[in-house]
């Protein structure tokens, strides 16, 4: 895209088609202190705010009992388990067993879905006289490998599982999805640009939950359990996983988390994210903040672990976590039943740690608050817990992001009605599980004149405006010198590279308006494009770059860039879902001018942007029509939004921009958008309703 060269159809619609930049340079330095600082300002404020709503409209008991069976619901969901899938058969095999002096040790594998296995060592006393208390026990990242075999995180921490059977306790330890015995992903967005995963509502957590429900149907199929006594825990990541098992399965009668849950504060503001992988994270669809998890595991005994010095679980978030959890415990009567341990160190798995869980457990388990005696020893040598001689070739495991949540269908509608019914919904659905971090109630949008200057025979304006609190953002406006009511308003939207190009080209004409910015040298072939379009035409051209692009433009180092966009989804948002909403202030903003209130409005985008646009489209009235370049066939690309798969992929969203606004794609063929020209077909849309044209060059 070129913001300052126009192709236009003469022959076809006598109106803008496209814009195109002649030899672009590139920005070789960006300013991003503003940017900086305008994003630490919203992630703090976003923040704050979940803070201040969670929990808080919870007085009485009366008041958590009728909400918790939908919080759970809600949690499910947000873990891509909503609804649960089927419990088909576990197909579980003892492979082998290991023995000590009086305890035996049975290396496991069961499937929790067909094909996803979970490899497991089980624990239990050599004499078991009568069903006996038993703990799921889950791992956090500690994984063994030797010599390109990995044995599973079980093994690093099986000395736990030794300890419980020693103690009269059956525990089950389960390998994590990613340091299993079969090594799949945790870290899609973290390490793999794997972003669709936001799209698919899909995150490794639902695995693991997953995986620990399955367990637990295990357990209950062993005659050495008493299945009203089993309780979880595990530290790291296998704190996390304790969390997530307790607050949706109520089998689960008495939980240690241990170094596995802090709150937003930490993670958004403070920066704790960057040390967590995905697993560690909930698709936060609802905009939750972390005590309302563990206030679902209220009121059965629940002992908080952590130590002191833990820079990935820093004391203050935990203390306020315990705070949050404790109302709800008051409210039942069961003060007694939550605990907050607190003790000296790193994040490490001290000996002060299990100490105190093991009390816990014998004495909400067993009826026992004697002295620990026995220390948690290892036993073992990785090999004598190893499941698999050789990994079974039917594994998911590896490939499980794809198919854990289901993409949703295409759906053809059966009638206009019908199709007015599937837009409807799908509107909706987006509105309430992909955007629902936008503003709930924006004020009206004021636009703030930086500066306006004639030169050239054109009239250069930029406004400043509000798209939300902390996010100022400016959209630049020219037109032909002196026209007061312009015929038609094309809406830019930019890109980083596109701004770059932008600078270029009115660098030539407005250099000392722009000196705030690093600009590339002048691209005079598209000034002088761009002067000639508006002599010829009375058409003002507008050019946003959304939140982090431009002027806004933040720390641009690629593991900033993505940590950035991890926080962005904490909150329950995406960067692109919360740049639809910029775009759409921004025409909002366009409309509070004089003399543009009615102007006809066209919008476009390239790439991802032109995704960006479309959406905006969607929400907008009176966008008479989109041109985009490049528009990604399926969000698998881009742009990326909570949970829109779960409702439509991008052909869905192009039918329903074009039953509002005239769309042109311009893409090399013709493939990918079957969809939208069916329905355009099967309900008479007008015959340019929907266009595909080929790519615009400055050679064509």
């Amino acid at each position: 895209m070129n913001p300052t060269r126009f192709i236009f159809a003469w022959l076809c619609t006598s109106v803008l088609a496209a814009t195109v930049w002649s030899n672009p340079l590139p920005i070789k330095k960006i300013d991003t202190s503003r940017g900086d600082q305008m994003l630490a300002a919203y992630f703090k404020a976003q923040t704050e705010r979940l803070r201040e709503d969670c929990l808080a409209d919870i007085d009485t008991l009366e008041d958590w009992q009728k909400k918790r069976v939908e919080y759970r619901r809600q949690l499910l969901e947000m873990l891509g388990l909503d609804p649960l899938p089927p419990r088909t058969e576990l197909n579980a095999s003892i492979t082998n067993k290991t023995e000590s002096e009086d305890f035996i040790v049975e290396q496991i594998h069961f499937q929790s879905r067909p094909g996803l296995y979970v490899t497991a060592n089980l624990y239990r006393p050599k004499k078991v006289e009568k069903p006996l208390p038993a703990i799921l026990y889950v791992c956090g990242h500690g994984g063994v490998k030797k010599d390109g075999v990995s044995y599973g995180n079980k093994v690093h921490y099986h000395h736990h599982g030794s300890w419980f059977a020693r103690n009269g306790y059956v525990c089950l330890t389960i390998d994590s999805l990613q340091l299993g015995e079969i090594e799949a992903i945790h870290h899609g967005t973290y390490r793999y640009d794997m972003w669709w995963w936001h799209n698919r509502g899909y995150t490794p957590a639902g695995v693991e939950a997953w995986n620990c429900i399955r367990a637990l149907d295990y357990l209950q199929t062993r005659a050495e359990v008493d299945a009203d006594r089993i309780g979880v825990t595990g530290r790291s990541g296998g704190g996390a996983y304790s969390w997530w098992i307790s607050a949706i399965d109520e089998r689960i009668k008495c939980a240690v988390p241990v170094a596995g849950i802090t709150d937003l504060q930490n993670h958004v503001v403070d920066g704790t994210v960057e040390g967590h992988c995905d697993c560690m994270f909930m698709v936060n669809t609802y905009r939750w903040d972390y005590p309302l998890v563990a206030a679902l595991v209220a009121p059965r005994p629940l002992l908080i672990s952590n130590t002191d010095n833990d820079g990935i679980f820093p004391l203050d978030g935990v203390i306020r976590t315990h705070a949050g959890v404790r109302k709800v415990y008051d409210l039942y009567g069961a003060k007694s039943k939550l605990a907050l341990h607190i003790t000296a160190g790193p994040h490490k798995d001290t000996q002060e740690l299990r100490v105190h869980a093991f009390r816990w457990f014998n004495h909400y388990l067993k009826g026992d608050s004697s002295l620990i005696e026995k220390v948690a020893d290892k036993f073992f040598e990785p090999s004598q817990l190893k499941v698999f001689d050789k990994l079974p070739d039917n594994e998911t495991n590896t490939t499980i992001h794809e198919s854990f949540v289901a993409a949703a269908t295409a759906k053809q509608p059966e009638s206009e009605s019908h199709w007015k019914s599937l837009r409807n919904d799908w509107r909706q659905a987006l509105k309430e599980k992909s955007f629902r971090g936008w503003p709930d109630r924006p004020d009206n949008p004021e636009a703030t004149e930086a500066w306006s200057v004639q030169r050239h025979g054109l009239r250069f304006r930029a406004y400043d405006f509000e798209s939300q609190p902390h996010i100022r953002l400016r959209l630049y406006l020219v037109h032909r010198e002196g026209v007061e009511n312009n015929a038609l308003v094309v809406v830019n939207v930019l890109d980083q590279k596109s701004w770059g190009r932008f600078l270029a080209a009115m660098r030539v004409g407005f250099e000392a308006e722009l000196k705030g910015e690093f600009l590339p040298e002048a691209d005079k072939e598209s000034f002088e494009s761009e002067r000639r379009m508006h002599q010829a035409f009375k058409w003002a051209m507008v050019y946003v770059p959304p939140r982090g692009i431009g002027p806004t433009a933040w720390n641009q180092d690629n593991f900033k860039q993505t940590q950035h966009r991890r926080r962005f989804a904490l909150l329950g948002q995406t960067l692109d879902g919360m740049r639809v909403w910029d775009v759409r202030r921004a025409i909002q903003t366009l409309r509070s001018l004089n003399n543009f209130k009615e102007t006809p409005l066209w919008l476009q985008g390239h790439d991802r942007m032109a995704g960006v646009a479309l959406y905006a489209s969607l929400f907008e009235p009176n966008v008479k029509r989109l041109d985009l370049h490049g528009l990604p066939k399926t969000h698998r690309t881009g742009p990326f939004f909570l949970n829109v798969r779960k409702t439509l992929d991008m052909p869905q969203a192009v039918a329903m921009a074009a039953e509002r606004s005239r769309v042109v794609i311009y893409q090399q063929g013709k493939e990918g958008w079957k969809y939208p020209a069916a329905i355009a077909r099967q309900l008479g849309w007008k015959e340019k309703q929907l266009q595909l044209r080929p790519p615009v060059t400055a050679e064509n």
